[in-house]
């Protein structure tokens, strides 16, 4: 499969973003396009990478630039079920200690609180 895809929906009042495929320079934007209104709107929002096989450079700046944006208005973005080869390329980047990563969806949604 080429390219993300994206699957809305509400939970405990938090927005739960699923997402499959690979996010890398070419599906980055499609990502971004469908998320950038949640991000204005939204104070807390969860990644689901249950189904992500692929992180590219370009993915990891989109999650950072968009945990920066809710932070600064008070938001909160988590992510969860990250497989370990997504794992691997989040922490040569760094970015494990600035991202809010969890196991589990519960365990997230738990950190995003009620």
């Amino acid at each position: 499969m080429l390219g993300v895809k994206v699957k809305v929906e509400e939970k405990e009042g938090a927005v739960l973003i699923r997402l499959e495929g690979r996010i890398d320079a070419a599906s980055t934007p499609v990502l971004e396009n469908k998320i950038r209104a949640l991000l204005d709107t939204k104070d807390r929002i969860l990644f689901d990478f249950a189904k992500v096989d692929y992180l590219s450079s370009a993915g990891l700046r989109l999650l950072l630039s968009a945990t920066k944006k809710l932070k600064s208005r008070g938001g909160h973005l988590v992510s969860c079920n990250i497989a370990d080869d997504v794992m691997e390329i989040i922490k040569m980047a760094g970015f494990e200690r600035v991202l809010s990563i969890y196991s589990t969806e519960q365990e997230a949604l738990t950190a995003l609180g009620k």
